[in-house]
């Protein structure tokens, strides 16, 4: 099963920076991971559950100026609440999800990230 995220997920480094920023009810880093992962759950409510799952995160980014570490990192976490959430798996902990690999590619005009899950073990 697979899903395409149009665009590029917010790296490590954004996520850390919208963390740092809140103050009293201003919490962007709340606002960024609701945003992200109600569109993402939106995406992964059309694959059917899965019980045991390897995924292949495909990261397709728009230059190559960003480092591999910070695009995972960051966009990972999205997609495995979303996966969760939208109820395609039933947890993102390692009893359910077996590996988690990327591969990293540059597309200049398509900027995405391709999610490929395989359920194992069935």
């Amino acid at each position: 099963m697979k899903f395409d995220i149009p665009g590029r997920l917010p790296g490590l480094n954004e996520v850390i920076k919208s963390a740092k920023m809140g103050k009293g009810n201003y919490q962007p880093y709340a606002t960024m991971k609701r945003e992200y992962g109600d569109a993402i759950t939106y995406l992964a409510k059309k694959l059917p559950p899965c019980n045991i799952v390897s995924i292949t995160i495909k990261w397709y980014e728009p230059d190559s100026r960003r480092d591999i570490d910070n695009i995972a990192a960051g966009g990972t976490k999205f997609i495995m609440d979303a996966l969760v959430h939208a109820g395609t798996i039933k947890d993102d902990s390692q009893k359910y999800v077996k590996s988690i690999s990327h591969e990293f590619y540059v597309d200049r005009e398509n900027a995405r990230v391709e999610v490929e899950i395989q359920e194992i073990g069935v």
